[in-house]
């Protein structure tokens, strides 16, 4: 899988990577949505990030409210996903296993020993490899299993995986 809007789509501020993510995912899910927002990819994460930490999400539904300026809650980001792709997204412990299984793009956490960071979208996971939209820099990435496994992921300067929101198998 392929980011067809090439490189452009970079996250907006140092905060709103979570969203920058859930853009990206909603594009590639929509070929109308992605029109739009792939010309306005900035103040779509921003609003994105101002909805998704707010008290309500896009269905309408309470959500816990989440303090900004430490990014986006998975538990939010799992929600926007179901909405997105109109399959229950979880939040799970990173493991590979979990990445190579799950039917489509799912978020993954990084950071450092002591927190997550950072979201990154997995395109798609085979035995060796992920392929995945880092919004620090607007483009793909590639991280090995080796890297993944040994915790030295070097994606945006961070090097563990914590956690991953992807779809529920059948």
């Amino acid at each position: 899988m392929t980011l067809p809007w090439g490189a452009a789509l970079r996250q907006p501020d140092r905060l709103s990577c979570g969203a920058s993510v859930l853009v990206a995912a909603h594009m590639l899910a929509d070929e109308e949505y992605a029109a739009t927002a792939g010309r306005a990819f900035a103040a779509e994460a921003l609003a994105l990030h101002r909805r998704v930490t707010g008290p309500r999400s896009r269905d309408g539904r309470a959500q816990l409210p989440w303090p900004r300026s430490i990014g986006t809650p998975p538990w939010a980001v799992a929600r926007e996903l179901t909405l997105v792709a109109g399959v229950r997204h979880r939040v799970r412990r990173a493991r590979w296993s979990t990445l190579q299984d799950a039917p489509g793009p799912s978020a993954l956490y990084v950071g450092n020993r002591w927190l997550p960071r950072h979201v990154v979208l997995v395109l798609d996971a085979d035995e060796q490899r992920l392929r995945l939209y880092d919004p620090s820099h607007g483009g793909l990435a590639t991280v090995t299993r080796k890297a993944f496994e040994g915790g030295r992921l070097r994606v945006a300067g961070w090097d563990r995986p914590w956690f991953v929101v992807a779809a529920a198998r059948s």
